[in-house]
Parts: C-alpha cells; sequence; structure tokens
C-alpha cells in the first residue's frame, strides 16, 4: 500500500478540474479517514457521458441521486428522476438539518448549505402530477414492433398497416385505434386491403392482437393517448436560473415491466429525435436518473436491448446524460454498462456465492487502485461511502477513490400528501395535461365505416326485398287479368249471371201467379 502523503497528492491532482464548473460530492478517504479539504468532484461538462450509482438496498443509492439532483439544479441544470420507491419528494423542501449532517460536513471541509430545488411532479397513470402521454403514431412501426417483441413476419405485417393508417389518414392515438384497425383488415375492410397491400394472414394479426392484450394489462392503456407530452418540457429553469427537478413517481410500476421499458425507450427516442445536435456543451442540458434500472432491462427483447444501447451511445451528443440507479452493477447489460463515463459503487453484501461472484465481477468495473482491496473495501464500506470514479475532461477515468458523501441540502424525507398537493395546485404544466383529448380517430373512423356499410347492405336487401315483392304482385295481376279476360271465364259468368237472374225471377214469378189465382176465385 502506497503511503497517506502519495495518496493525498493523486487524488488533489486528480480531482482537480481547474477552470471548469463542477459538482462537490463528497470528500477522500485513506485507510477509513476522511481527508478535509481532498474534494472528490465531477465535471459538468462530462455529465453526458452517463453515469452507474449502484450498492445493496440501505446504502445510500437514493442520497446519492438526490445529492447530484440538487447540485445539478444549483448550477441551472435540470433533471428528471424516476422515483419509483416514492422517497424522492423530499427535495422540494430544505433539509431539517442534524448534529449528525454537521459533523459528516465538518470532516469533508465542506459548509453545510440547507436548501431546496424547484420540482414538479409526473405520473404515468393516476398518482399527482402532470400526465405523460405518447401516441401510438409517435413510437412508428419498428419501435413499436420491438416493444411488442414481434417476429420478422409480424414486424411486416404492423410496418404495413401503419403506412395503411397513414395513406388513408386513420389517426392512431391509442391502443384501440391500433386493434380496431387490425380487426378490420382482417373482417370488413378485407378485400379493400388485400387490393392495396396484399393479403395479411389472420394467424398473424391475431399474435399482434395478444401481444397488444398483454401490454393493456399492464396499464399500457393508461400511456397511450393525447394530449402527448412535449418533452421540451422537462428543460426548464425557474426564475431564479435553478434546473426544475422532474420527479416521475411510478410506485405501481415494478409489477410492470414491459409499461416501464416501453415508456424509457419512447422517453430516450423522442428526446433523442427532438432535441437538436449539441455537440460537447460545458454542461448537459438534461440529466435522467432512472431509479430500479434493471426493471428497464427486465424480461427486454435481444432488439430493444439494441434499441436502449443505440439511443445511449447517440443521445449524450444531444446534451443528455443518463444515470442507472441499481442494486448490482451486473443488472445492466455489459455493452451498455461500458458506456458509463460516472461511476459511484455503494456497499454490496456477501450473503451467497452468487453474491460474491457478482463482488468481484464488479470490482472489475473500476480502474486499478495501489490504494484499496477494492472487493474487500466493497462490503465494508459504511452508509453514505462510495467508490467513485469519473471522466476528466479528456474522456480519462480519474483514479479509484473511497468517497465520504455530502449530505443533501434537502430534506431526506417524503413530503406530505398536503404538501404535494400544494405544489401539484400551482402547476401550469398539471392543467395543459390534465384533459385526455378524444378526437376523432382510426377507432371512430373506421367504426363509422363499418356501420356505413351495414346501412348500405341493409338499404340493398331492403330494395331486393321490394323489388322481389313487387315482381310477386305483378305476377298476380296478371293471372287474374287472363283468367277475368279469357272466353270460358266470360261464358261462366254469363251463366252464372242468368242462372241467378232466373232464380230471383221465379221466385217472383211464382208469387204473381197465386196473387192471379186468388181475384179469380
Amino acid at each position: 500500500m502506497q503511503n497517506k502523503d502519495t495518496f493525498s497528492k493523486e487524488m488533489l491532482k486528480g480531482y482537480n478540474f481547474k477552470d471548469l464548473p463542477t459538482i462537490i460530492l463528497g470528500g477522500a478517504m485513506y485507510e477509513g479517514e476522511c481527508l478535509t479539504n481532498h474534494f472528490v468532484q465531477v465535471p459538468l461538462k462530462t455529465l453526458n457521458r452517463h453515469g452507474l450509482i449502484a450498492g445493496a438496498t440501505g446504502t445510500g443509492k437514493t442520497k446519492t441521486m438526490q445529492i447530484l439532483a440538487e447540485q445539478l439544479s444549483n448550477q441551472g441544470v435540470p433533471s428528471l428522476l424516476i422515483d419509483i420507491k416514492g422517497d424522492l419528494s423530499g427535495i422540494a423542501a430544505p433539509s431539517l438539518g442534524h448534529p449528525k449532517i454537521d459533523e459528516r460536513h465538518q470532516a469533508i471541509g465542506l459548509p453545510f448549505k440547507k436548501g431546496k430545488a424547484p420540482v414538479e411532479f409526473f405520473t404515468l397513470s393516476g398518482e399527482k402530477g402532470v400526465r405523460m402521454r405518447a401516441t401510438v403514431s409517435e413510437f412508428g412501426p419498428i419501435l413499436f414492433s420491438k416493444i411488442l417483441d414481434l417476429n420478422a413476419t409480424q414486424s411486416g405485417v404492423l410496418a404495413v398497416v401503419f403506412k395503411y393508417c397513414d395513406d388513408h389518414k386513420y389517426p392512431l392515438l391509442d391502443l384501440k385505434d391500433l386493434r380496431e384497425t387490425l380487426q378490420y383488415i382482417t373482417d370488413a375492410g378485407k378485400e379493400e386491403f388485400k387490393a392495396e397491400y396484399g393479403m395479411v394472414s389472420t394467424a398473424t394479426v391475431g399474435a399482434i392482437l395478444r401481444k397488444i392484450v398483454e401490454l393493456e394489462q399492464q396499464g399500457a392503456e393508461a400511456f397511450f393517448g393525447e394530449p402527448s407530452f412535449d418533452v421540451d418540457d422537462l428543460v426548464r429553469v425557474n426564475r431564479s436560473g435553478k434546473g426544475i427537478v422532474s420527479i416521475l413517481r411510478v410506485t405501481d410500476i415494478q409489477d410492470k415491466p414491459k409499461l416501464f421499458s416501453t415508456f424509457m425507450l419512447q422517453l430516450l427516442a423522442e428526446i433523442y429525435a427532438t432535441f437538436p445536435e449539441e455537440g460537447d456543451m460545458e454542461q448537459p442540458k438534461l440529466c435522467i436518473f432512472i431509479d430500479e434500472a434493471h426493471l428497464v432491462f427486465k424480461n427486454a427483447s435481444t432488439a430493444l436491448l439494441e434499441q436502449l444501447e443505440a439511443i445511449i451511445k447517440l443521445i449524450r451528443s444531444k446534451g443528455v446524460g443518463l444515470f442507472f440507479v441499481t442494486q448490482n452493477p451486473t443488472d445492466i447489460p455489459e455493452d451498455i454498462l461500458g458506456q458509463l463515463g460516472l461511476k459511484i459503487q455503494h456497499a454490496l453484501r456477501a450473503f451467497t456465492a452468487k453474491d460474491r461472484k457478482n463482488i468481484k465481477l464488479a470490482a472489475q468495473n473500476f480502474p486499478i487502485s495501489p490504494y484499496y482491496k477494492v472487493a474487500d473495501l466493497l462490503t465494508q464500506m459504511g452508509i453514505g461511502e462510495a467508490f467513485v470514479t469519473v471522466l476528466n475532461k479528456k474522456g480519462i477515468p480519474t483514479p479509484l477513490v473511497h468517497t465520504f458523501l455530502r449530505a443533501p441540502q434537502s430534506r431526506m424525507d417524503v413530503l406530505t400528501d398536503d404538501e404535494i398537493d400544494e405544489i401539484v395546485n400551482k402547476s401550469k404544466l398539471v392543467k395543459k395535461y390534465a384533459d385526455v383529448e378524444d378526437r376523432k380517430s382510426a377507432y371512430e373512423i373506421l367504426e363509422e365505416k363499418i356501420e356505413a356499410a351495414a346501412s348500405e347492405e341493409h338499404q340493398k336487401e331492403l330494395q331486393k326485398q321490394k323489388k322481389k315483392a313487387k315482381k310477386s304482385s305483378s305476377k298476380e295481376k296478371s293471372w287474374l287479368e287472363k283468367v277475368y279476360n279469357s272466353t270460358t271465364t266470360r261464358q261462366i259468368g254469363r251463366t252464372v249471371a242468368r242462372e241467378l237472374t232466373r232464380g230471383i225471377l221465379g221466385v217472383l214469378g211464382v208469387k204473381t201467379t197465386r196473387r192471379r189465382r186468388r181475384k179469380r176465385y
């Protein structure tokens, strides 16, 4: 092991970023002691190179995320926090203070200042906050196919369906629009679709519909629709120049990995498609922190992972930094893990043989250090301590350092319901996205088309029946006329008439004769 003086010089040199705005994470530790005024800093310029915050439950990952978000806000950088556990709302209120916090900051050599960040709450479902939605059309057939994990044949059919809707001006806004279109092209509109785009297999369409139902069962129906969310609303500062911290509260998402990965992929794709190229910026335009990041990759298809990897590689050129927060670095696919410049590793627990193996793998993700036995220290670090390595302005990893992390300036606890209500009620964005727009889309258009076709068919049937009845009536009339006008009919008629007349006159004749006879006698 090297001596303390050598360590001190190396840390001061490695984390000295002259003329660059930085965020102070905490103080460097050597053999369990925090060295005062040995600040571990992160240059804002490198935060679009993404990052990892890892560690076992209860080691301080959430507070580290809170520290980064509030410090970014102080520097005028907005951020988005995916809050799955529901314990990040405290960033909207100043710290309550504590002697332990003062003691920690005294050891670091950094005065403690209470503070809070401007906060906006968001939701995907029915929780309090700004509703985030997107339309099916905004996903496009390629991304939607990857979310549904469709095979090549199914993806081809879906692409043709999107083209059909574009050509005929059938807006695909929500899942019922897509479902109705798929049912239409295999039923009422089968011949029309076949004439323009060729035949599609009913079995293939059925398989796609089942995948959509699976997505709906995870609550995706609430996510698709209008008004669709404008990602520019994530990049805002308040009147004081502080970056607004957007907190997406998804406490009900843990058992819905498909919905979560769907949302994240669409959001990243929308940001990448919308934001302009920025090149190397002095500070990021937006930082996104994804808590419980393993849910993004859980049960994700190979195609979905490839799409995520591509976006993560490219999105940094838009000035966006992504930070994955998870229990173990092995939760993140290796190809994506290799793209993460900032690494903050909290303690890990070695309860099983698998845990010990994961710890060895985690230790290999960091630069080799002559000052620490990384694999051993990973199990011994206390709460609020972490291994840290960042990228310097040349993109080279800084020396690995055991860091005594600063405390958040904001409250390390959740807000009350009343405090959350107060923030939500003042929000202009909540009002902007509150009302669902259900304009005429593919579902309504195709329903009307089916009804019109059914009505037309009904009218045709009525006309057919009228013609049939008229024809039948005409035949009857013609037959009666023939019978009436025939010689035989006329002869029979005359005979009947004559006999009736005779009968009547005969009766009258008898009566007359009898009267005459009475007069004679």
